[in-house]
């Protein structure tokens, strides 16, 4: 069986927050969180260089033995000899991912650093050189007949592995010969791959001038959060015009892995650019067309909102620099060890056990919030390998979406750390139902500070601040994926996209969602570059709102339920990837293939609306 990648599969991709983490901000640099010193300790995967290169070597041999004691064998085998074949794998599967893991989180932290920047590479490619080694496996076993694949996957030994090889199987249709599938994986070093790098690179290597000073990314983003309104439309002419002046490079990177992916479709011969995804994330295409069509016709919710924040501004019109202007209270300053116990405490009032595996990420530095010039920006959990533990990345700056963020990271955290003990072919989840707990876990923490809060002027600023987020969960998440699916189709149908091509496509599917509520300048038209979502995983983004809104179905369950639906909901964690989506969210009670749960998802988020404009009255 080919190599899981622990990059895609055992990562949150960075969490859609409506501006990415910063990693200094001019205006707050001066304050301190105490989250200065908080890193992560990645000696305890490998104590050195040269253990993590030794391991390598050692899963290479490994490899190598595997595939003579297994080619051209694998329709033979009988149970035993598949669940012995497996449990290699296993072995196999862990040295490599601690590898790839340790190598790209030592990297996150300093992008610049070239040491860092060469292991990770090294990494990668003898991850493809191994992963050579095993394909043949993938593809002898999708060729076994399929009444001998049945009898095999119900024997109770291979229950460690069943849904993993049950998935496998369905490629079966888009797979090449060994040796198209081995040059598929070794362009991928110099290819998709390659470009990411460059664009993550490149992102973080611009600067934007305000007011004289040179700014990152994430430190002209922060500021549209500013409750001066100049100070946010300086910021987004800065950001603008430093997109526009990269252009010419970032353009180049989207129209070629638009290219590269199209290739790939091609060859395997998928029938659209979204189908490999949806069978990544285990959910059929109409649920996906379902999904999307409930959250368009919710877009009235996205304009009812935006027109209560602008009379709540005083603004004559509402722009792209205002939509996360601060009401109120939004605009504190939380430090770290206050944050800390937010967290700590809404999930150990939950369940105990949620809060006693959060205690530990904290206590045994598996976070890395410190802030840093060539930092990744936005945060993560990274699963690793059931071996080890999760380790979770962001940039902490003392604001309230800080302190959410550290509550979705660590829901994934404790998601993935429950999952471990389903093994490595299990514990990772479909992208679909990866965001449930992390929402989840944002939502705790939302509840009970709106329980402690009695100010109904300080409610509103909180409840304006966590329907934003949700717009951008939810609402945004589907404007984009409408943007995705014009390029993929344009890049096909037309050729290579200029930079008013690829704005003219992005304005065109981000105006229905806004409507009337908010004024779109042409500089917004620049926007869609700096989105790394489009290019580290196509087709992902509407994960998030089917992860949003399951989990507004969830948090009415327990709502319903009380208690007893916590330890349900710790042993859907637990589960990990290790059933269909639909059959493990259905033991409790959720039907995620009845198109009108979408639709109830949506009108839930009408409800919160409804909630701001009342509270809006009242203040008002």
């Amino acid at each position: 069986m080919s190599l899981i990648d622990p990059i895609t599969a055992r990562m949150s991709p960075a969490r859609p927050q409506n501006v990415p983490q910063t990693p200094s901000e001019a205006g707050s640099a001066s304050k301190t969180t105490g989250a200065e010193s908080v890193t992560w300790d990645l000696s305890q995967m490998f104590a050195s260089v040269s253990d993590l290169k030794q391991t390598l070597a050692d899963s290479l041999s490994m490899a190598e033995s595997f595939a003579l004691a297994y080619r051209g064998n694998v329709a033979a085998l009988d149970i035993d000899g598949l669940a012995a074949a497996m449990k290699e794998m296993e072995t196999l599967q862990d040295g490599v991912g601690k590898a790839y893991t340790y190598a790209y989180l030592n990297w996150s932290t300093d992008t610049a650093d070239a040491e860092r920047g060469a292991l990770l590479q090294h990494v990668r490619e003898s991850y493809t050189t191994i992963a050579g080694h095993l394909l043949f496996f993938e593809l002898e076993w999708t060729q076994v007949e399929d009444k001998r694949a049945a009898e095999l996957l119900s024997d109770g030994s291979l229950s460690f592995c069943r849904h993993y090889l049950e998935v496998a199987r369905l490629q079966k249709p888009y797979l090449l010969s060994e040796e198209g599938e081995r040059v598929m994986m070794e362009k991928g070093n110099t290819g998709r791959s390659a470009w990411n790098r460059f664009f993550d690179e490149t992102l973080s290597d611009m600067r934007f001038e305000v007011d004289g000073v040179a700014m990152t990314q994430q430190q002209v983003l922060a500021r549209l959060h500013d409750k001066d309104r100049e100070t946010r439309r300086v910021a987004a002419e800065a950001f603008t015009q430093g997109l526009k002046a990269s252009s010419r490079p970032l353009t180049f990177i989207f129209n070629t892995i638009l290219a590269d992916k199209a290739l790939d479709d091609r060859l395997r011969g998928y029938p659209s650019w979204i189908t490999s995804r949806n069978m990544s994330n285990e959910v059929a295409d109409e649920d996906v067309e379902a999904l999307i069509g409930a959250v368009q016709d919710g877009y009235v919710h996205v304009q009812r909102f935006y027109s209560i924040k602008q009379r709540l501004l005083g603004l004559e019109t509402m722009t792209e620099y205002d939509r996360y202007a601060p009401i109120g209270e939004a605009d504190r300053h939380i430090d770290w060890d206050t944050a800390r116990e937010m967290v700590l405490s809404s999930y150990t009032e939950f369940h105990p056990q949620m809060g006693a595996i959060t205690k530990r990420f904290f206590d045994e530095n598996w976070i890395d919030a410190a802030l840093g010039e060539a930092k990744r920006g936005g945060a993560f959990s990274h699963g690793a390998v059931p071996s080890t533990h999760p380790y979770i990345l962001m940039n902490y700056t003392g604001k309230i979406r800080d302190v959410q963020t550290l509550a979705h990271e660590l829901g994934h955290g404790v998601h993935q750390y429950l999952s471990r003990e389903q093994g490595i072919f299990h514990a990772d989840t479909p992208l679909t139902t990866a965001e449930t707990a992390s929402v989840f876990g944002e939502m705790l923490v939302f509840q009970r500070l709106m329980r402690e809060e009695t100010d109904p002027a300080n409610r509103l600023a909180m409840l304006m601040g966590k329907i934003d987020d949700t717009i951008a969960t939810v609402f945004r998440q589907v404007s984009m994926n409408r943007f995705e699916n014009r390029i993929h189709h344009e890049r096909r149908e037309k050729g290579e996209l200029s930079t008013a091509d690829l704005s003219e496509a992005w304005m065109d599917t981000q105006r229905p969602m806004f409507g009337d509520s908010v004024t779109l300048s042409e500089n917004y038209a620049a926007w869609w570059s700096y989105i790394p979502h489009f290019l580290h995983t196509p087709g992902y983004v509407y994960a998030y709102a089917f992860g949003e809104l399951l989990v507004l179905a969830l948090y009415q369950r327990y709502q319903e339920q009380g208690e007893s639906f916590a330890d349900a909901y710790l042993d859907l964690l637990r589960s990990g990837g290790s059933d269909w989506p639909h059959v493990l969210v259905g033991r409790l009670g959720v039907d995620l293939r009845d198109p009108a749960f979408w639709a109830g998802g949506v009108q839930a988020i009408g409800a919160l609306v409804d909630q701001a404009e009342e509270l809006s009255r009242q203040v008002n």
